[in-house]
């Protein structure tokens, strides 16, 4: 066994609360605050030396468990419940492993944690399993960032034969016999990652728009000021899915004040991308095309900036067996919240969806592996947030610039909870404040996940149990 496994010395959630300066509407749900969780993992490696890695994540219930007959505090705090049975039973994992092989191996009680939780609350509906891998994700990645700092290396640099005992065929199937995760991840990082900005159902598009009330904070309060600040270039609409023409008109404005935004600066050459995402809203995929239809007639050059469109029916793939090829033959459509496990994936395949989101709330260790079979597969994947602050908003940039993923990366917490991610700006300032439209990666670059949280002031990360 590699020298370089570790086992679980300590680990523990802790739990902070955040307020947006702004709300984020998505779908038919407002987010206006929200519990952000961090993990400390104190990890120990064979050759008996000691770390202490981290994870963080929000307790995202509005999107993951988004049940308007159960409060959010009560949603909320069945999540907590999650989290802290998830960091036990981590705790309780013999001896040494690979990060990738211990999540694994807990992961197997993961639903089985969501539904005891469900059970001792009477919630009139259980925890979605969705929701249990949020719970779990900052755990997963508080060992692989321990991992990496206990061995003195990337985390990413030890997904190799070096550092794995076994190859992929383990957890994927004869097909990847003799391939290994370092097969599919990046030599070295990308230099920068184009961020997507995403364009809230609430957010004002030009400053004649903004409203009396609206932060006098600093930050901008419109797009065409955040397009101008940011140099930003890749663009997240999100959409109603129920109203055709609130829905065409959108993004038209979008696309075309965001060429107007552009064409003011000074520089900034890169062309216009846009995504669209209704938040499973629509009733079926033919409200989809409906709409690429009416915007290839009325801006060609809209649909031509259109890269594709995200998870537009509801997330029940077996419930709702839609036929998505029709739709995919205009513009790729990416699986999101219905990913929670391969054989989700397998079905979106069969059903005619084009790829999948990867997201660190839906775990590291799974998105490394789904990024592996999408690659294998040859089907494009993309990183997106949780509007990730801090840690998690380092995190998900990493993720996205040791892959190969379309595009690049979202990354919308500086809209919505700017303050949050203040202690990380201090180490990371050209992640936290994007200018001409990427995230450059320079600071990542240290062992672990490269958060270098030894040198970012926040209080909780000088805490020991």
């Amino acid at each position: 066994m590699p020298d370089s496994d570790i086992r679980i010395l300590e680990i523990e959630p802790i739990y902070l609360e955040e307020r947006a300066r702004t709300p984020l509407k998505f779908g038919a749900v407002i987010q206006d605050a929200i519990t952000f969780c961090h993990v400390r993992a104190r990890v120990e490696n064979r050759r008996g030396r000691m770390a202490e890695g981290w994870g963080a994540i929000f307790l995202s219930d509005f999107w993951a468990f988004p049940n308007p007959a159960i409060p959010h505090e009560v949603r909320d705090r069945a999540m907590r419940h999650v989290v802290e049975r998830f960091c036990c039973r981590l705790a309780d994992y013999p001896g040494f492993g690979h990060p990738l092989g211990i999540f694994l191996a807990v992961e197997e009680d993961l639903a089985g944690i969501g539904r005891a939780v469900s059970s001792e609350m009477e919630l009139i509906e259980g925890l979605p399993y969705l929701a249990s891998l949020v719970c779990a994700s900052p755990a997963d990645a508080a060992l692989h960032d321990a991992f990496g700092l206990v061995n003195g290396i990337s985390s990413y640099t030890g997904y190799g034969p070096d550092f794995v005992s076994h190859d992929l065929a383990a957890h994927l199937g004869p097909d990847f016999r003799g391939r290994y995760l370092s097969d599919y991840i990046r030599p070295q990082m990308s230099a920068a990652v184009p961020v997507f900005h995403l364009v809230g159902g609430l957010d004002a598009l030009r400053a004649a728009d903004v409203l009396p009330n609206a932060p006098a904070d600093g930050w901008p309060n419109s797009l065409d000021a955040w397009i101008q600040r940011d140099g930003l270039f890749c663009l997240k609409i999100k959409l109603r899915g129920t109203d055709l023409a609130w829905d065409l008109e959108r993004t038209i404005d979008v696309y075309r004040i965001a060429c107007e935004a552009r064409a003011q600066m000074n520089g900034g050459t890169e062309r216009l991308r846009l995504s669209a995402d209704t938040n499973e809203q629509c009733d079926s995929p033919a409200y989809m095309i409906e709409l690429l239809h009416r915007l290839a007639e009325r801006d060609p050059a809209a649909y031509d900036a259109l890269l594709y469109v995200e998870q537009p029916t509801e997330r029940d793939l077996r419930g709702h067996r839609f036929d998505m090829r029709a739709l995919s033959a205009l513009k790729p459509v990416i699986l999101d919240e219905s990913l929670t496990g391969f054989a989700e994936m397998d079905l979106a395949l069969d059903l005619g969806w084009s790829g999948v989101a990867l997201k660190t709330c839906k775990c590291h260790t799974m998105a490394l592996l789904m990024a592996a079979r999408a690659e294998q597969a040859g089907i494009p994947y993309t990183v997106q947030d949780l509007t990730n602050p801090g840690l998690s908003l380092l995190h998900s940039v990493g993720l996205a610039a040791h892959l190969h993923p379309l595009m690049g990366v979202e990354a919308n917490s500086r809209q919505f909870y700017p303050a949050t991610s203040a202690p990380e700006a201090e180490v990371h300032p050209a992640v936290v404040e994007i200018r001409g439209g990427v995230a450059p990666t320079a600071t990542l670059a240290g062992p672990g996940l490269g958060y270098a949280a030894d040198r970012i002031r926040r209080p909780i990360f000088g805490r020991r149990a």
